[in-house]
């Protein structure tokens, strides 16, 4: 199984806390992905500033998606592969805050696709990647340790 995904399924279960990034104790989206990092690779890239649940949606500032380009790798939609970075926008026309793990993807054999997110008032879990949440993804990602 990739290391990835294996890392994120040790968090489902995580209770939804806004800014937080604990395994067992609370985390949002970003957290999760944070502490996946910590986990897989190491210490994060860059502190990460108080942020707050519009993500700079008021100034149109597409915040989480500029640091996803510092840090992360960019890929197509056509090699989705389980462990990428999927970053999400919820409304049209609102910036993306909101990112997941790849857990599975559509193969010949398999019609299933998943992530795993940390949800307000779920907490942290896999989820299918249907039409709803398929059509929200505007990035796709690998974490620097998939590709080099």
């Amino acid at each position: 199984m990739n290391k990835i995904v294996a890392t994120a399924r040790e968090w489902i279960g995580t209770p939804y806390v806004h800014q937080a990034s604990c395994k067992g104790a609370g985390s949002d989206c970003l957290g999760l992905l944070r502490g996946v990092w910590r986990d897989v690779i190491g210490d994060e890239p860059e502190q990460v500033p108080a942020y707050s649940m519009d993500w700079s949606e008021p100034q149109g500032e597409e915040r989480l998606w500029q640091a996803a380009l510092r840090h992360l790798k960019p890929k197509h939609k056509q090699d989705a592969a389980p462990g990428d970075i999927l970053l999400f926008r919820m409304r049209e026309g609102s910036v993306a805050k909101h990112v997941g793990i790849q857990a599975d993807v559509k193969t010949e054999s398999s019609d299933r696709a998943s992530f795993i997110h940390a949800y307000s008032g779920h907490g942290v879990v896999e989820s299918a990647l249907g039409a709803s949440w398929e059509r929200r993804i505007v990035a796709r990602f690998a974490l620097p340790t998939e590709i080099e």
